[in-house]
């Protein structure tokens, strides 16, 4: 099976250990997260925490896709947070990457990066509005929204679970993970609006955001509000009637016999 595995270039000199962690994944047992498709683990190098995001096997069609036609989500991973640092958006570092793959198919794919060690995350500003500084934090959330669009970063994943979050001081640091869809250009008002639909199903945090976006950008309060919940609505109805769809069809796996209480993420 052929390789292709790519370090940063400050990173060369752990290109031995890197390269070891990976061979050696399914031996680590801290477990970040483990969904249907991908696997997250936090592995020590030199006394230093570093996550291996190891990907799914894709199917056959993009196996083919992937060897010849499209780069693989590891290394848009990669390019991505290297992209993102050099715009002065947070996200962990990228350290490398590594492909295995036939003459023909595309196979295992790893995404290694420095590990995060934050607060929470976007995620439990959904459900838990108790914490202290939650208004503080929704605000700030959304002016680095408004950075990303002014700086043409259309993070097309904007959902729960891709934002971490520091507290530094009073001031706050946000942290994209699960880079590999994006796209980079100028964004109009719109495509901007629509940004914020994966993010919550809760009105209130919609009012929170939709104000702070106007006095981000000038544009009227209620514009951006009657917008902002008209696209999450509609999002949030087209979600589930496909996770309906899917129950009905894959009525035998797990994951589709209850539907989720929030948006995907």
């Amino acid at each position: 099976m052929q390789n292709r595995f790519i370090i940063h270039p400050s990173q060369v000199s752990l290109k031995a250990e890197i390269k070891n962690v990976i061979d050696n994944f399914d031996t680590f047992e801290d477990v970040l997260g483990q969904g249907d498709r991908n696997v997250i683990k936090i592995v020590d190098i030199t006394n230093k925490k570093y996550t291996i995001k190891s990907f799914k096997v894709p199917n056959i069609i993009n196996q083919v896709a992937y060897r010849f036609f499209r780069k693989s989500k590891a290394e848009r991973s990669y390019t991505y947070a290297n992209k993102l640092l050099d715009l002065g958006i947070d996200t962990p570092f990228p350290v490398a990457y590594d492909l295995y793959m036939t003459p023909f198919l595309f196979k295992k794919s790893y995404y290694v990066s420095e590990f995060v060690n934050c607060d929470l995350t976007y995620r439990e500003l959904t459900t838990d509005f108790s914490i202290s500084d939650y208004e503080e934090i929704l605000r700030a959330f959304t002016r680095f929204t408004y950075t990303l669009h002014e700086k043409g970063i259309h993070f097309l994943d904007h959902s729960p679970g891709n934002t971490l979050i520091k507290r530094e001081g009073n001031e706050y640091r946000f942290y994209l993970v699960d880079l590999n869809r994006m796209h980079f250009g100028k964004m109009d008002f719109d495509t901007r609006i629509k940004n914020f639909v994966k993010l919550t199903i809760h009105e209130s945090m919609i009012k929170i955001m939709s104000n702070e976006y106007a006095k981000c950008t000038g544009e009227d309060e209620n514009k951006i509000f009657n917008l902002m919940w008209k696209y999450t609505k509609e999002f949030q109805h087209k979600f589930y009637r496909k996770i309906r769809i899917k129950k009905r069809i894959f009525f035998w796996k797990k994951k589709y016999r209850a539907i989720p209480s929030e948006s995907p993420i």
